[in-house]
């Protein structure tokens, strides 16, 4: 009979008197003494961040939180209509939305820049192959391009210049700017480093780990849908979305 290994945390455990979170006492260490990115840091990494990575956090959760009536907004304020009781419902259809097409894409262009890092060639060599790779395929390069900023996306050399303030300007954000670089060469055109894609760069330098880059946007987003949640009570916005939709698109018998 094989013996199931014991699993442990490492994050939180509790008693009658106290609670500690990653090795502090929540009471006495963290509770009015720390901000909520710092927190949101701690529990991330295990240990309390330096003051430039709580600016840098802060910059990318400010940058994703608010971008208008996007997709994932507009089904948060179908379902707050729908299901007005359940506010956590209509952030989780929202939150729905945070994928590799909208806000989730910084994983994706994360994981392009560590095969850039790591690439026995170079820089150079496996930007220029990862771009030929995707064109080839049809599929857009995360990180770049946007719908509406064009061309650039006023957000990215912000939070760029944020990071330099900071002092924090390595690996990444030079693989970002190489891969932006062979990005304009193979399509023949300039191609915006989008907020995702300054991002993904920003969190790589803080030792954020691409496969819960996600996450940050997701932590992010959640307040903004909170915001127009509170709009949607006050000023509906559903109804008048429905109603446009089922005027605008008609049946059409197979």
């Amino acid at each position: 009979m094989r013996t199931k290994l014991q699993p442990t945390t490492s994050i939180a455990t509790s008693d009658a008197n106290s609670i500690i979170v990653r090795g502090q006492d929540l009471v006495e260490d963290l509770i009015g003494k720390v901000s909520f990115t710092e927190m949101f840091l701690l529990q991330l990494t295990g240990k309390r961040p330096p003051a430039a990575h709580v600016r840098i956090l802060d910059a990318v959760l400010v940058t994703l939180m608010e971008h208008g009536i996007t997709p994932s907004v507009i089904a948060t304020r179908l379902i707050y209509h729908s299901a007005p009781d359940a506010l956590q419902a209509a952030v989780a259809a929202g939150l729905l939305g945070v994928g590799t097409t909208f806000i989730g894409t910084m994983e994706g262009c994360a994981g392009l820049l560590e095969e850039m890092m790591t690439a026995p060639e170079g820089l150079e060599a496996r930007a220029h192959a990862i771009v030929i790779r995707h064109k080839e395929a049809g599929k857009a390069v995360h990180g770049f391009g946007h719908p509406h900023h064009k061309p650039d996306d006023p957000r990215t050399p912000r939070m760029l210049a944020v990071a330099n303030g900071e002092f924090i300007s390595g690996r990444y954000i030079e693989a970002l700017k190489v891969l932006s670089g062979q990005v304009d060469a193979v399509y023949g055109r300039h191609l915006t480093i989008n907020a995702t894609g300054a991002s993904a760069a920003l969190l790589g330098e803080i030792g954020i780990p691409q496969k819960v880059m996600r996450g940050v946007a997701v932590v992010s987003r959640s307040a903004g849908l909170v915001g127009h949640i509170l709009e949607e009570s006050l000023k509906p916005s559903a109804a008048f979305i429905w109603e446009t939709i089922d005027e605008a698109i008609p049946y059409e018998a197979e």
